[in-house]
Order: C-alpha cells, then structure tokens, then sequence
C-alpha cells in the first residue's frame, strides 16, 4: 500500500483540452530500500520498484500507481487504482477521493484487496504547510478484519530551495468480524532534495508503536523519484 499521506510532488505535462480547460498527465517512477506503508514495510525489508500515473482536470484526478510487494505467500506485486476531486475553501486545500487496493499472484483466501475513501486537507501557517487526513475502509485487508480508520495529522516545510521536511503521525484502528479491534500508533520524518528538475532522493525514518514485530520496526528508507 503506497504512502499517500507524504508522497513528493510530481512535475505534469500540460495537454491542451476543450480550447479553455486544461488536463494534466504526470507519470513517475523510483525505487527505494524498503516499502514502508503505515509503519510496516510491504516488501520483507527488501528493495521497491515502483511507478505510476496520474491525470487532472480542474478540480478531478484520476491516477493508477504499482509496486513489488513481498508477503511471504507469493503475492509478487500491488497496483493502486484512485480518483477524487481537489476543491478549494478560502486558503484551505481539500482533497476527497477513493483508493483501491489490488495485488498480483494473490493466494486464494488471502484477502488483500481492499476499498478505502478519503478525506485530507491542508493549510499553510507561514513558512510551513498543516495537514490532516482521514482514511475509512469497510473491510480492511487480510482475512479476519471489518472496517478501519487511519488518522493522521502532516506538517512540512521548505528550509531550502529545492529542499524539504516533513513528518507525519498517524494511528491505524481495526475491527475485527469475530469482534474486537486493534489499533497501532505510527511516525515518520525525513528530507527530501530534488535536482536536475526531475529527480527527488527522499531519506526518511519510519517506526510503529508495534512490539515483537520486525516488519513494524524503525527503519530508514533512502528513495529515489523521478517525474517524467
């Protein structure tokens, strides 16, 4: 499951649409030492190849992205599929879509695939950005689950030109259908630095609040982006 909540911008290509409207279509590529989500890495603590593409129009996004993934039970890779809209409220960015998760090789009974619907937004307070988000799931991955919510609050900032820092807290709560439920609080922070205009090498520390879990353990991930 890609990281939505502090994933770099891309640079767009700009396509001419209608006369007056304008659409743009972004596509992007990197790789990375591990494939955190949430705290957890996706790919056994392995290296990440990932890709995506994304189009808007006014206000409307649509976007697919894809990544190696490593679950032990010959699940060989996750491909996102996502649309919202992005209104504006004053200074106020807001942003309402839904994701799907889907995964490749899937073992029968697995239960990876997932639905989630999201509600972000973000402001700026001088020389830094404030976030918020909310991620609700009826039926969360894996055998066993009922819904979710994650939660998160974000905040970043530009020391620098060409230069970033953000961080994120976020809390992940599960139900479960035989009852009860679990939740697990989660951090990250790191720097990012684009150069060449299309590249950005992000090197950020993830941890979980998870005890006796390694794949939830703290972990510095190096990536490296490229916008095309």
């Amino acid at each position: 499951m890609k990281i939505l909540k502090l994933a770099l911008c891309a640079a767009t290509a700009s396509l001419a649409m209608g006369g007056t409207a304008l659409a743009q279509v972004s596509f992007n590529v990197g790789v990375a030492s591990d494939y955190v989500f949430r705290g957890a890495s996706q790919t056994d603590e392995g290296p990440q190849v990932f890709g995506g593409v994304d189009y808007a129009k006014d206000m409307f996004y649509v976007g697919a992205w894809a990544s190696n993934v490593d679950f032990g039970d010959g699940t060989d890779a996750e491909f996102d599929l996502y649309a919202g809209v992005k209104p504006t409220l004053g200074a106020v960015a807001l942003d309402f879509g839904a994701i799907y998760y889907g995964y490749i090789n899937e073992p029968g009974g697995a239960d990876w695939a997932q639905w989630e619907f999201k509600a972000a937004a973000s402001v700026p307070a001088g020389p830094v950005t404030l976030g918020a988000a909310a991620y609700y799931s009826p039926d969360y991955t894996g055998v066993g689950t009922d819904d979710s919510l994650y939660m998160e609050v974000n905040a970043g900032f530009s020391p620098a030109e060409n230069w970033a820092v953000s961080a994120a807290l976020g809390n992940q709560s599960v139900d479960f259908t035989g009852g009860g439920s679990d939740d697990y609080t989660t951090w990250n922070i790191g720097v990012g630095y684009t150069f060449a205009e299309k590249f950005t090498a992000d090197l950020r520390w993830h941890d979980t609040d998870v005890d006796g879990a390694p794949l939830y353990d703290g972990r510095v991930v190096l990536s490296l982006k490229a916008a095309l």
